[in-house]
């Protein structure tokens, strides 16, 4: 490992976000008409039409607005975008009745889909907290906050811990089964800790301090693998595991069997989300002002785990999931598994200095820039096969968005950064 070659990485990396990514969604994602954010374009980047605007795609628009321009791109326009996506947000998602925003909405901010789903307002109070923290507009973090108090009252589960997470427009519980009403997930708590972090980065509060120590507890102790440390999706209420299904209104339908479940049903774990996890645990342990060393047997056995297991180190890139134990159970390559473990990795480095998570992250690194990115319009290809051959084209969709690609240039930035500062 060289100086020379890290600022070569780095480099490269900015080039991608300042002159492919970026440009990218500041001429296309603004609707001008209807407002809020357009997210469905083909792999010519050209607008498919698709008549919605889903919580979780203008959620991660306006976070993604938000944290470019808190990062210091842009020269300010990004400040704009954020604020013309919180307008949308807050003027059209939201339930005046029953609060809480709705799931689904068409181009012009008419309700398709009324339910509240908290992988969804996971993703609110993440953006509304970072768009206050970028911006300095209050409607952001009073909307996150309110949103924070609603899952408290309605999605607690006071006897075995955790939230629920799939409501009708109501707040009542949806039923078991492919509505959800009956599982708890790791995506969804995960994605907790990731917004509690943020909200109480903007707040301060004591509240928020005690539900992100709280839910870390949850994710540490209840939520991966007790021996693995690895990621486990589902569960039934009193945390016992769950086989995982396809939801009706939610994530992961484009992963599925027809049938709507998956070949090992207990047995399967994602490297993505098992390094994502890792890096927000780290970074909320920073913003808590408390040592990651406190944790670092559990970040070694998950790091490791993902070197071992989930990088290909004859194509480069990725896998997507396999045993908890090891091995491999899909060599797909999808996108958002690449940005969160080229965090990740780099994160590994700084903690330990053990050069393969170096080697590892060099490895991702060179397999997105040479097969995932879509170099005739600067964004990422959905899914890729073994050998980085595109298998989905599309550039945008409510499930493939900027919150992933863009997000993972700027983290890797910083902490090459931070890794050229200590050579």
């Amino acid at each position: 490992m060289n100086k020379k070659e890290v600022l070569k990485l780095k480099e490269e990396a900015q080039n991608h976000l300042v002159n492919e990514l970026l440009p990218f969604w500041e001429s296309r994602m603004i609707d001008e008409k209807n407002g809020g954010y357009i997210t469905h374009f083909d792999k010519d980047g050209k607008d498919t039409g698709e008549d919605e605007k889903s919580l979780i795609a203008q959620t991660r628009c306006l976070y993604t607005a938000s944290s470019v321009h808190r990062a210091g791109y842009g020269d300010g326009r990004f400040a704009g975008m954020a604020k013309h996506g919180a307008d949308f947000l807050i003027g059209k998602m939201w339930d005046n009745e029953n609060e809480g925003f709705y799931w689904m909405m068409d181009r012009k901010g008419n309700v398709k889909i009324d339910r509240k789903i908290i992988y969804g307002h996971s993703f609110a109070i993440y953006a509304l907290s970072e768009y206050t923290l970028s911006t300095g507009d209050p409607r952001g973090i009073e909307y996150a906050q309110k949103v924070f108090d609603l899952i408290q009252k309605y999605c607690t589960d006071t006897m075995y811990g955790g939230y629920w997470e799939m409501f009708h427009r109501d707040w009542t519980l949806c039923g078991p089964g492919s509505q959800g009403g009956d599982r708890k997930t790791l995506d969804v708590h995960m994605h907790l800790m990731e917004a509690f972090t943020t909200l109480y980065e903007c707040t301060g509060r004591d509240v928020h301090h005690r539900k992100l120590l709280e839910v870390i507890d949850l994710l540490l102790y209840r939520i991966i693998h007790p021996k693995y440390k690895t990621g486990i999706p589902q569960f039934f209420k009193n945390w016992e595991i769950a086989p995982q299904i396809k939801f009706e209104t939610i994530w992961g339908w484009d992963r599925f069997s027809a049938e709507g479940q998956k070949a090992n049903l207990t047995d399967n774990t994602c490297y993505g989300h098992n390094a994502e996890f890792a890096w927000l645990l780290i970074h909320a342990l920073d913003i808590l002002k408390t040592n990651p060393d406190v944790y670092a047997d559990v970040f070694r056995t998950i790091f490791d785990h993902t070197v071992n297991n989930g990088i290909d180190y004859e194509y480069g890139g990725v896998f997507v999931e396999g045993s908890h134990a090891g091995g491999v159970y899909d060599m797909e390559k999808e996108f958002w598994q690449q940005a969160e473990v080229l965090t990740a990795l780099l994160d590994a480095y700084i903690m330990f200095r053990d050069p393969v998570y170096w080697e590892a992250y060099q490895n991702v690194h060179r397999f997105v820039m040479d097969k995932v990115v879509n170099k005739a319009v600067g964004e990422w290809y959905p899914l890729l096969t073994r050998k980085g051959e595109p298998i989905w084209t599309h550039m945008g969709h409510s499930w493939k968005i900027n919150y992933h690609t863009v997000r993972s240039m700027i983290q890797s930035i910083q902490r090459l950064d931070k890794i050229l500062q200590s050579m």
